[in-house]
């Protein structure tokens, strides 16, 4: 068939392609295939080579299955992500799971072998894929070979075409989130968050760079004339006037991707796996990392200087510099205005912010957003609450989730209190620590913290059962740190040891001049605290 080629380049111009209902995506040629059961088929019965009212109702379909995910665990799911996994079936796999589709690595498996056929060409084995797909994404109340055929009533759609908007749905979110991945993995790495990372590469490196369209019907757009029949080649690489201005990889209204939400979230969560911050290489080195803890500007550049790596902050030396108690949800004021302070050296630093100074998982991202912003590597986040219970698990682990989809780049320490809170060993419940761990850790935590437990064969245990490194807060009366590290233990927190240990050296200084001794120990000179 004889037709015209129309290249188009210009950001406005290509927006207004996308934006133009009689230019449709082009359905690859190909001969008729079996029902629920070739390529051909599957190409005929998804929204992504469709237009017009059929094309509505089923792109309803793909949406209505997209609504089913919560954006923000689908991240936290995206970042536990074995190492023996490529790109592409963790995607899908991580996609059907939380989708709570039957045989997750079976689905992932057969859209592997239906991708590469999916634009065009005729494959046998993606043909049986295909129906491999159409059987296990039927939904349970009709089987496959019930749905084939049945025709559509009042514009419900039969069981065969759910099934193909699921199969369209993994298929593109493999191609698309995917090799988003694997191009903004090729990065170099720097100290840009994640999202910023994202960004760049949908405008410059898309995981399409071409958009077909076929012309249903004459129109005109950007000043020319387009039959019907011909074909228009949109660069999604286009330029965008300012860099607020958003990238054309994912359309344009009024076609956008119904999934650009769950696809940017799944790479987000994949790449702060594979490309870990500075802070999180800290917790995989020979030994533990040793975190003290500071309480103000001068305490931490005092300890930096001494050649420790990063630094934690004290929410008990906040709150008592403050005048206020610690545990009570307080010092948010407090708390982030020394993260302002500390953000303007070049400090590695972590914040405690206690519980999250409330109960609303979107406050407590937007604050852990606001510390991020303010230059914070990481956060501990505490289940103890003032009145000395716990937080429940599952609003915990909801705190969790909003501040990973928030702030993917932001280490999350996930404390639980069990242990802290409790009157001794033999009184506290060491299964609920574990349930609560595992559910943190479900949850997308980057780290897990017991402070209070000292037992090495509780510590041992805690550190080989979980994959992610295992925080322990130093005791002078529990281990060492090389028996922690022996332990398997990844990091050691000194807590508000230091911020106490301050505060006593200065009263038995006092006291020793009051009584006519000479002060011992270590103390910094004027010069040495000013040029600090």
């Amino acid at each position: 068939m004889n037709r015209t080629v129309h290249e188009i380049a210009r950001y406005e111009d290509v927006r207004a392609a996308l934006a133009d209902p009689d230019l449709v995506p082009e359905l690859p040629a190909a001969p008729e295939g079996k029902e629920g059961a070739s390529m051909a088929w599957l190409r005929a019965s998804v929204p992504r080579f469709d237009s017009g009212p059929r094309h509505a109702r089923r792109r309803a379909l793909v949406e209505s299955e997209l609504a089913r995910l919560d954006v923000a665990r689908l991240c936290a799911a995206a970042a536990r992500w074995p190492e023996a996994e490529d790109a592409d079936p963790h995607v899908v796999r991580t996609l059907a799971e939380a989708l709570g589709y039957r045989e997750p690595g079976a689905v992932a498996k057969a859209v592997g072998a239906v991708a590469p056929a999916y634009f065009g060409g005729e494959d046998p084995d993606a043909d049986a894929a295909v129906a491999r797909l159409v059987e296990l994404l039927t939904p349970p109340e009709r089987g496959p070979e019930e749905s084939r055929g049945r025709p559509h009533t009042d514009g419900v759609p039969d069981h065969a075409e759910v099934a193909a908007a699921r199969i369209c749905l993994l298929v593109q979110a493999r191609d698309a989130t995917a090799t988003l991945v694997r191009h903004a993995d090729a990065t170099p790495a720097d100290a840009r968050p994640v999202e910023w990372l994202l960004h760049e590469t949908l405008r410059g490196d898309p995981p399409v760079r071409v958009l077909r369209r076929v012309a249903a019907r004459d129109t005109r757009v950007a000043g020319r004339d387009i039959a019907a029949g011909d074909l228009v080649l949109l660069d999604a690489t286009a330029a965008a006037p300012t860099a607020a201005d958003a990238p054309l990889a994912f359309g344009a209204p009024p076609r956008v991707c119904p999934g650009r939400a769950h696809a940017m979230a799944l790479a987000a969560g994949a790449l702060a796996h594979r490309r870990p911050t500075r802070f999180a290489d800290l917790h995989r080195g020979d030994a533990p990392l040793l975190l003290p803890n500071a309480w103000d500007r001068a305490s931490a550049a005092a300890l930096a200087a001494a050649g420790f790596e990063a630094v934690g902050t004290t929410s008990l030396g906040v709150a008592a510099a403050a005048g206020l108690p610690d545990g009570a949800g307080v010092t948010a004021v407090a708390t982030l205005a020394l993260a302002r302070v500390l953000g303007r050296t070049p400090l590695l630093f972590t914040v405690d912010m206690e519980g999250g100074f409330s109960d609303d998982p979107v406050e407590v991202a937007d604050l852990a957003r606001q510390l991020s912003a303010a230059g914070a590597a990481g956060i501990n986040l505490e289940d103890g609450r003032a009145d000395g219970g716990l937080t429940p698990v599952d609003r915990h682990a909801a705190k969790i989730v909003a501040v990973k989809a928030a702030v993917p780049d932001l280490f999350v320490n996930a404390r639980t209190d069990t242990y802290w809170l409790g009157h001794g060993v033999d009184h506290i419940d060491h299964e609920d620590t574990v349930r609560r761990l595992a559910a943190y850790q479900q949850a997308g935590a980057d780290g897990l913290f017991v402070p209070g437990l000292t037992a090495p064969d509780r510590i041992r245990a805690l550190a080989s059962r979980f994959e992610l490194p295992l925080n322990i807060l130093y005791s002078p009366t529990g281990p060492t740190l090389d028996e922690l590290a022996a332990l398997g233990v990844r990091r050691v927190s000194l807590g508000s040891l230091l911020y106490r240990r301050a505060l006593g050296e200065a009263v038995a200084t006092a006291r020793a001049v009051r009584e006519g001794r000479r002060p011992t120990g270590d103390t910094l000179s004027y010069a040495q605290v000013q040029g600090l």
